[in-house]
């Protein structure tokens, strides 16, 4: 037998039904309550049609303010307040009316009193009844547009997210991009077709990896290693033995995930600063290990570190920092922000150079292992069985900065959009 599952509606989902509800149930609780204190104060029974009138004369009241206020409530404060005190005084003026005027008709033969004393004596329950209502009205309605504010900033914090995580990850393939077509046109200029062909499949591989993925999306380190491995292959056939890499990857880092495409555009730096100037070529390593529940990644090249003339036009001297170094380069700045907006605080992201040479950049990231359903296994078995991939049990730690080191941070971590 099929189950029928239900699924709790927000009370205030249609505000039409909602306030059809708070209206029936609360004039109903104030008949209940007056006719309750008629019998307990032992009135006769007829007394109860006169509650009724006075309910349902309250009850059309309403209604007629829920119009004027619905219409008052989002003008100016001075015409929404003004409006309500007039609209509230007369709407009580004419209940106490209605009201003397029913108890006139009832005790017509038993009592002498005037029209005026009735009218006088029983305002203050219409007064009651109909204020409190008014202010359940702007109370209920002040909530209801708090929550909706509070829902549209959400939502709008969550697209300006996406949107600068699609921005960052926007930024990355132009350089890498125009480079290798200008190869592939240089290639195609010699006649080198076989080399342009090969150039443009890994180029078309490369591409369709990095478009199939949604920015700001998280992938397996095994998967990122894959797409590098592709940027890579076009990379060789530029540079040819010029660019040697080496990876070292822990099996548990394998399984880490990590904001994608966010260790190419860190390669792509090494390979301009020092691959690129330098007629020996660089070596540029890879180690990926879990340390404790942090995932540790880091980068290093053989170049000429910050010794180099190329390699400083990553630091400009700001006198705003008192002549402390300060990251323009758009790979580092960009995955600095991605880090931010993937971590907060809680990620370490440094630079290091040696005075000898050599430059290495340093990732520290909440150690989150991909669920089985969304891992890739083969993938990672193939990152780690190709040519350039080494994994090993032992890998070297990456040695603390000492006195003879420049570690540098960059972009120190601060809200977008907002002067540092």
């Amino acid at each position: 037998m099929a189950m029928i599952q239900l699924q709790p509606t927000p009370f205030f989902a249609s505000k039409n039904r909602a306030f059809w509800y708070l209206q029936i149930a609360g004039w109903g609780g104030a008949f209940l309550l007056r006719a309750l204190g008629a019998l307990a104060n032992r009135l006769p029974l007829d007394w109860l049609a006169v509650i009724l009138v006075n309910t349902l004369t309250g009850f059309s009241i309403t209604l007629i303010l829920s119009v004027v206020y619905r219409e008052l409530i989002n003008r100016k404060p001075l015409i929404t307040w003004g409006g309500t005190v007039i609209v509230l005084t007369c709407a009580v003026v004419f209940h106490a009316f209605i009201d003397a005027w029913v108890q006139g008709i009832y005790y017509a033969d038993s009592r002498e009193t005037t029209f005026a004393q009735l009218f006088i004596g029983i305002a203050f329950i219409p007064l009651t009844l109909l204020a409190s209502w008014s202010a359940l009205y702007f109370a209920i309605n002040y909530f209801l547009t708090v929550e909706q504010q509070a829902d549209r900033l959400e939502r709008l914090e969550a697209q300006a997210t996406a949107a600068q995580l699609a921005m960052l990850r926007y930024q990355l393939n132009p350089h890498f991009l125009f480079n290798t077509l200008n190869s592939i046109s240089t290639l195609v200029l010699l006649k080198q077709t076989s080399q342009a062909n090969a150039m443009l499949t890994r180029l078309s591989s490369f591409l369709r990896h990095t478009l199939i993925t949604e920015p700001g999306s998280q992938v397996t380190l095994a998967q990122e290693v894959e797409t590098l491995q592709l940027y890579l292959d076009i990379e060789r056939m530029r540079f040819e033995d010029r660019l040697r890499t080496h990876f070292e990857i822990e099996d548990a880092a394998l399984e880490a995930q990590l904001p994608s495409m966010l260790l190419q555009p860190l390669v792509e730096n090494a390979i301009k600063y020092a691959v690129s100037p330098q007629e020996e070529g660089a070596k540029i390593s890879l180690t990926a290990r879990v340390v404790g529940e942090r995932l540790r990644v880091a980068i290093e090249d053989t170049g000429p570190g910050m010794d180099g003339p190329m390699q400083h036009s990553l630091l400009d001297y700001s006198p705003e920092t008192g002549g402390q170094p300060v990251s323009t380069g758009v790979g580092l700045a960009n995955i600095r922000n991605r880090l931010m907006q993937a971590y907060g605080e809680n990620h370490l992201f440094e630079t290091k150079s040696e005075p000898g040479g050599g430059f290495t950049v340093l990732i520290e990231i909440p150690y989150q292992r991909a669920s089985e359903s969304a891992s890739e296994p083969e993938t990672g078995q193939e990152a780690a069985s190709t040519p350039a991939a080494a994994t090993s049990d032992e890998v070297p730690e990456t040695k603390p900065a000492d006195a003879s080191a420049t570690t540098i941070p960059l972009n120190p971590a601060r809200t977008l959009g907002t002067s540092a």
